[in-house]
């Protein structure tokens, strides 16, 4: 080799290097547990619920943080994955589900102090094409055009790999519970997460509409979604029936109690019904930006928004007042952490706030 063509190869590694220095020690997020950091409860957190007493906060890289002491400390769980998460339930004081990017499900069985992970993309796909597969040649789906559409829709998703998150996460029980997400990406499970089964043939969304919460409120469970996506559980169809939606826009959450049921999204609207969904009425929040988080809890509704305000109700949602903040916030989640405090969570951690 002649010098020249010596010192081009050399260059030529020289360049390489760090690319093949990156390769090798790159770690899918998913195979890499949550880094520790006293600065989690300060960061970017999505989520939250009660487990209890206690209660558990959700978030980017995977950070998942809780407090025993209605938020006025908190404490670092330890976490399998470092993927972004964005929602939480606890159907119990021990058992709960948190879900987020890459098809991530983890489980919970201490409270939220550890957790295990469930499902994420790379075996969501695989396991709608095995049951579409599966129930297409039972003659299970429907038409063989129909059963045809749902094998290749779950073979898309499969080839697609843990790219579609997942973006709420409800339990009934601690066996039986959804986890929905983008593009109508919904999963059942009735043995506490140890399988899931496909539920996109069981929605009334033909323009498979991002789902971006679940909840339960007067008696009913209930989906919302982007433009205005309304879906009610049919139990007897084991089916999500779409409702006349009473806005167009997205809905990012339902929330109510037992009287009623309050959806909420773009622009500060929200809107009641007391009907089961089949007549709604705007409520007058005297906001122009988004709510973006909802809980129900001691007798009152609660509202956050993306520019931090805080809206309690304490007549089933037919009438919310402002809450007085000294330093708002931004909100992504809200949930009651004691008789007159509430916990907030969004970009910059999360804050106990005082409601009287």
């Amino acid at each position: 080799m002649s010098r020249r063509a010596f010192g081009t190869a050399m260059a030529t590694l020289a360049l390489l290097a760090p690319a093949v220095a990156f390769a090798a020690e790159f770690r899918d997020v998913l195979d890499t547990p949550a880094m520790a950091s006293a600065l989690a409860p300060m960061g970017l957190l999505h989520g939250l619920a009660r487990a209890g007493k206690r209660v558990v906060a959700v978030g980017q890289r995977g950070h998942v943080v809780y407090s025993d002491d209605a938020g006025r400390s908190w404490v670092q769980a330890k976490v399998p994955v470092s993927s972004d998460l964005v929602a939480v339930t606890f159907p119990t004081p021990d058992q709960g589900w948190a879900v987020g990017h890459d098809g991530v499900v983890l489980h919970s069985a201490d409270g939220g102090a550890t957790w295990i992970r469930q499902l994420d993309g790379r075996s969501a796909g695989q396991a709608m094409v095995t049951y579409y597969t599966a129930e297409a040649a039972k003659g299970a789906l429907g038409s063989p055009e129909q059963a045809a559409k749902l094998v290749e829709e779950a073979k898309r998703f499969a080839e697609q790999g843990p790219e579609n998150p997942f973006l709420d996460v409800w339990f009934q029980d601690e066996r039986t519970g959804f986890v929905v997400g983008v593009f109508n990406l919904i999963f059942r499970t009735s043995d506490g997460g140890k399988t899931w089964e496909p539920w996109f043939h069981r929605t009334d969304n033909p323009k498979t509409l991002h789902m971006y919460a679940i909840r339960p409120a007067g008696g009913e469970l209930y989906i919302v979604g982007e433009q205005g996506l309304l879906l009610k559980l049919d139990p007897q169809a084991s089916r999500f029936r779409a409702l006349e939606t009473p806005y167009n826009g997205t809905l990012f959450g339902v929330t109510g109690s037992a009287k009623s049921v309050v959806v909420f999204g773009l622009r500060g609207n929200a809107y009641r019904s007391t009907d089961g969904g089949k007549s709604w009425q705007k409520i007058e929040t005297g906001l122009q930006v988004g709510l973006t988080g909802g809980a129900a809890d001691a007798g009152r509704i609660m509202l956050v928004s993306q520019a931090g305000h805080v809206l309690v109700s304490a007549d089933d949602g037919a009438t919310f007042r402002p809450v007085k903040i000294e330093r708002p916030t931004p909100g992504a989640a809200v949930v009651g952490a004691d008789q007159d405090v509430a916990v907030i969570a969004g970009p910059r951690g999360v804050r106990a706030l005082p409601l009287n």
